[in-house]
């Protein structure tokens, strides 16, 4: 399967599910960026409510600027907010002890771009998982492609938990026992509650929706 996609922060599961079956990944770098994206958020499980935690960029949400083009503000200590929350949301998962530094390494890396940090991202996520797809980046913008499947702005905040009556992974979160299991969190839950596991389940339910 070829697919193109936007490039996003610690993405939700669906996106993992979709890029773990692929054999190439084209990762869209002209498009502009879109506010209310996971383009600079992303979802966990607090022990109340869900939490999205976002990176504030320099000129706002509301800029018409190429995604490879966006700043982040790293006047603001998000940093320590996101790891603050990571900590009080994972401390007690499994594998959190684990991948925890790689993690806060990630987020306090001082990257001046969006997209680049990102990326960061996206290749530890390939390596933790032992992903292996080939991956290019476009390099002007097309708006209908007939060799890939688009998937660009498929995975929004606004709709990331509908239609998941049957989702899959299923598997044992934190605060299942108080709120119910979240289905399609960041990636970030996936690993922190299974660890190696995640790559196993993450191909399953993606094989799964191919058929």
């Amino acid at each position: 399967m070829k697919l193109l996609i936007d490039i996003q922060l610690f993405p939700c599961i669906d996106y993992l599910k979709k890029l773990i079956v692929c054999e190439h990944i084209k990762i869209e770098k002209y498009d502009f960026f879109k506010k209310m994206s996971f383009q600079n958020r992303y979802v966990i499980s607090g022990v109340n409510n869900l939490i999205n935690l976002t990176i504030p960029l320099a000129g706002g949400r509301e800029q018409k600027t190429l995604l490879k083009e966006v700043l982040i503000d790293n006047s603001e200590n998000w940093q320590i907010k996101h790891w603050r929350s990571l900590s009080s949301a994972y401390s007690k998962a499994p594998f959190f002890e684990f991948y925890s530094e790689d993690v806060k390494s990630l987020l306090f890396s001082k990257q001046e771009f969006l997209f680049s940090f990102n990326f960061n991202v996206l290749e530890w996520l390939f390596r933790i998982l032992k992903m292996d797809a080939a991956i290019d980046f476009t390099e002007s913008f097309i708006n209908d492609y007939t060799d890939l499947a688009d998937y660009r702005n498929f995975f929004l905040p606004k709709s990331f938990q509908k239609n998941t009556s049957n989702w899959r992974p299923h598997y044992a979160q934190v605060f299942q026992d108080r709120r119910g299991f979240q289905p399609n969190l960041s990636i970030l839950d996936l690993i922190f509650c299974e660890g190696p596991n995640a790559r196993y389940l993450l191909n399953q339910a993606g094989n799964n929706n191919k058929q």
